[in-house]
């Protein structure tokens, strides 16, 4: 079986992505309703502002990583992504074809993690305006309460999404709109009523020879911070459809990554210099108590309107592309093949965004700082380091793939990328470690069972090869 490639059917698809369009894309990818969900996580961490140092440390980590995925899109555009790179460079091998099975095994996983991190979050914000929702739920007899909310609401937009696509492309846009309008409201808010005497970092924050633990705490903060720069590679998962890759895909990786980086460092820094750190720190909807701060509680409650809906749109539009990417890759002979069906009015993928549905409805009863750790944890094996080995493997192995971009300096920037990676795996709770680690094992199974179970090739017959016509002979 040959690897999945870029030619065939996707190889005719439309390219119309120039660099401001592709741009475009990862930002609305990158831009949700992360950091109002992690910004107490992420202060609690490192306990106090100094945890703006991990957010630019990880801006840096992105930054040596996105050269990595821009050497790769550049080098091997096509849809798909990660599964397409890993296909393309581990594929050709007979035992290095569990590679890409691995990535989309795994990302059923870290896909819904992340998922299911949005919809729990927006449960929280949901509280603001109806205090009393745990104890009504309770009243209901709904077991679980909030977390069933939760659930509920991911099996809602899955079946929403179980419709043709140009009318979600619609609705897609009408939500990207509201999210913008939620992110720009609160640092134009923010900036006009920062009180710079409000963010004072504790005696020796930063001091990690007094005490080495801070370092598992740097890690930690570092972590949230990744989860919340998530999206910077959105377009190489539509290389097909972009317009000169080897100029557009690193221009747009990068250029992303430096914009939502100042955005998201921006409205860190406008929201701490509202509501004490302290108080954010203790947070279960700091967007809400920025605004209450600032305007009063009516105000604050018609802004969280705004914060469910970028919460809706983040979700909406990350599980219409997550429910591709286990599809394309059955579709290409990669995956099992009940993932490649799609309804026959409406053609979209009905068991893969059916299993995205139900994974998510289930980590939505974790809590939410175990869920958006293990989202990032379990990608860094397969995903992350596998691409930048991958990388290192395509330079000195595939003399035939043209490298229309090459980072400079290389290899330090993706030799920093990988020390990144492995600092984060080593500063990580053992108890989210191990979760990555029982994903890859089950994905050595499943891609076992696959490989037994999964039909071969009929022999072809001498007398009548298939290249000689033989097959429409009669």
């Amino acid at each position: 079986m040959n690897p999945p490639s870029s030619t065939g059917s996707t190889a005719q698809l439309h390219r119309s992505l120039g660099v401001w369009q592709a741009t475009a894309l990862n930002i609305a990818n990158m831009v949700g309703i992360g950091p109002f969900i992690t910004i107490p996580l992420f202060l609690s961490a490192m306990g106090g502002p100094q945890a703006l140092v991990a957010w630019v440390i990880a801006a840096l980590l992105v930054l040596c990583d996105g050269l990595v995925w821009s050497e790769l899109g550049a080098a091997l555009p096509g849809s798909g992504g990660s599964y397409h790179f890993l296909s393309e460079i581990f594929g050709r091998s007979r035992f290095g074809r569990i590679v890409p099975f691995l990535f989309i095994w795994q990302f059923l996983v870290s896909g819904t993690l992340e998922l299911a991190s949005g919809y729990i979050g927006a449960v929280g914000y949901l509280a603001y305006p109806f205090p009393d929702l745990k104890q009504t739920l309770a009243g209901w007899g709904i077991p679980g309460e909030e977390r069933t909310l939760a659930a509920a609401a991911a099996i809602v937009v899955t079946l929403i999404l179980c419709r043709g696509i140009r009318s979600l492309g619609w609705l897609g846009i009408g939500m990207c709109l509201g999210t913008l309008a939620t992110v720009l409201t609160v640092i134009v808010a923010g900036c006009l009523h920062f009180d710079s005497k409000l963010i004072v970092f504790p005696e020796h924050a930063l001091d990690f020879r007094e005490d080495p633990g801070r370092l598992a705490g740097l890690g930690a903060a570092m972590t949230i911070a990744i989860y919340d720069y998530f999206g910077y590679y959105n377009i190489c998962h539509l290389g097909d459809e972009v317009v000169n890759p080897a100029r557009t895909i690193p221009r747009a990786v990068m250029i992303s990554i430096v914009v939502v980086a100042i955005v998201y460092l921006t409205m860190n820094v406008a929201i701490i210099g509202v509501v004490p750190w302290q108080q954010a720190m203790k947070s279960e909807s700091i967007a809400s108590d920025f605004m209450e701060n600032l305007f009063g509680r009516r105000v604050a409650e018609w802004f969280t309107v705004l914060i469910l809906w970028t919460a809706g749109a983040s979700v909406f539009a990350m599980t219409l592309g997550y429910s591709r990417i286990a599809y394309a890759a059955a579709r290409n002979g990669g995956f099992f093949r009940a993932f490649a069906i799609v309804h026959p009015v409406h053609r979209y993928p009905i068991v893969s965004l059916a299993s995205l549905g139900l994974l998510t409805a289930g980590f939505c009863y974790f809590p939410l700082q175990d869920v958006i750790d293990a989202a990032v944890i379990v990608r860094i094996l397969v995903q992350f380091i596998g691409q930048i080995v991958g990388l290192h493997l395509l330079r000195k192995s595939r003399r035939d793939v043209p490298l229309p971009f090459r980072m400079r300096l290389y290899p330090l920037p993706s030799l920093l990328a990988l020390a990144g990676w492995c600092f984060l795996l080593g500063t990580a709770k053992w108890q989210t470690v191990r979760i990555a680690l029982c994903v890859l094992g089950s994905g050595c199974l499943a891609y076992g069972a696959w490989q037994y179970f999964q039909p071969r090739p009929p022999a072809e017959d001498p007398a009548f090869p298939e290249s000689a016509g033989g097959a429409q002979a009669g």
